[in-house]
């Protein structure tokens, strides 16, 4: 019982500084492939959005599909695939 949304409400809960008009620049920005992201969920953008089970991990993308990336994680020592919109995903060095 439960949907993709159960047990999160710490982890999906805006602070009142980040509430309000998306930002556009985190909207469309754009990666190549090889660059390194983290995966940060934003709650008030549902679409491309991966389990939050997968919230905080580092992953590569791989390439494009559409508007969204495909990102490589390891989930343990299992390799995965997650499409994610831009909006969730984080540039890391």
């Amino acid at each position: 019982m439960g949907g993709t949304r159960r047990k999160t409400r710490s982890l999906l809960r805006k602070y009142k500084k980040d509430k309000g008009k998306l930002s556009l620049r985190k909207y469309f920005q754009s990666f190549n492939q090889g660059d390194k992201v983290q995966l940060v969920l934003d709650s008030a953008v549902h679409e491309g959005m991966f389990y939050p089970c997968f919230y905080g991990k580092v992953g590569m993308v791989t390439g494009k599909r559409g508007t969204c990336y495909e990102v490589q994680i390891f989930d343990g020592s299992v390799e995965k695939t997650i499409i994610t919109h831009p909006i969730h995903l984080k540039r890391i060095q």
